[in-house]
């Protein structure tokens, strides 16, 4: 896979993670200081699992084209 690739999967995950953490902040406005860090570290537990899971994918769809040709 290109670099521009994985770039532009890295960007899209980052944005999407800042969508979320200022969706909670306006959603949630009251929230603690600490509920607001929790929430951040959740996420980024959360996107690290998907960035696993999406590297895992694009590795099996690359090494099954290699075979099938």
């Amino acid at each position: 896979m290109s670099k521009d690739v994985k770039s532009m999967i890295k960007k899209t995950n980052w944005l999407i993670w800042l969508i979320l953490v200022i969706m909670w902040n306006y959603g949630f406005p009251n929230a603690t200081p600490l509920q607001d860090v929790i929430v951040a570290v959740i996420l980024s537990i959360l996107f690290i699992i998907i960035k696993k899971f999406q590297s895992r994918g694009l590795q099996n769809r690359v090494t099954r084209s290699k075979f099938k040709n």
